[in-house]
């Protein structure tokens, strides 16, 4: 409930990704497909900086304190994370809704690509939420989460872009297998978050 009395941050996020896609558009027009990929991705990865990074990063240590004395850890930083996938989900449809209007459709398999986005801004709103939690506990230090978040994203976006790709060429499939470790890479990040959290949560 605090987080979405909070509307001037999310007023802010769309007008982040209306401005950013309008001036590609006025930029490059019509953008090949790969381009068009890459930028999609691009984007995606500031939103979700932008959207979910600052989580954590805004609580004040009363408003912490009081979480602590209200509830456990764990249901803090799973209520952290559901209420962050479900904002990053609406952020990357909304995003794909613009993309495919300013810049064109060049998708070969829009459904498949659809699936993609969805899980891949999951995918993104995990990790940052995470390292969101261990930057704020480190004098709120956002340049920490930047610093661990480069070696964890980076796997995360290469999979992503071999999996999208595949959706911009009639002759490639999707890897199911690929689609797997994605979603391992995010149980994962979920299990660390709800055993790491409670450490952090007891400075």
């Amino acid at each position: 409930m605090l987080e979405v009395r909070q509307q001037y941050s999310f007023y802010g996020i769309l007008l982040y990704i209306g401005a950013t896609i309008f001036v590609l558009f006025n930029a490059m027009d019509t953008p090949e497909s790969k381009v068009w990929n890459g930028l999609f991705w691009v984007i995606q990865l500031f939103v979700c900086i932008n959207a979910v990074a600052k989580s954590f990063l805004q609580e004040s240590r009363g408003r912490m304190l009081y979480f602590y004395s209200i509830t456990s850890p764990a249901n803090f930083v799973l209520a952290k994370l559901l209420f962050n996938s479900l904002l990053m989900l609406a952020m990357s449809l909304l995003s794909l809704l613009l993309f495919t209007l300013f810049l064109g459709n060049p998708m070969q398999k829009a459904g498949q690509f659809v699936g993609l986005v969805l899980l891949g801004g999951w995918s993104l709103s995990l990790v940052f939420t995470f390292l969101a939690a261990i930057a704020a506990k480190a004098q709120q230090n956002a340049a920490i989460m930047a610093v661990l978040g480069f070696p964890i994203i980076i796997p995360q976006i290469v999979l992503l872009m071999k999996l999208s790709n595949a959706a911009f060429a009639p002759l490639l499939t999707i890897s199911p297998t690929t689609v797997l470790l994605l979603i391992a890479l995010d149980i994962m990040v979920i299990l660390l978050a709800v055993i790491l959290f409670p450490f952090l949560w007891k400075d």
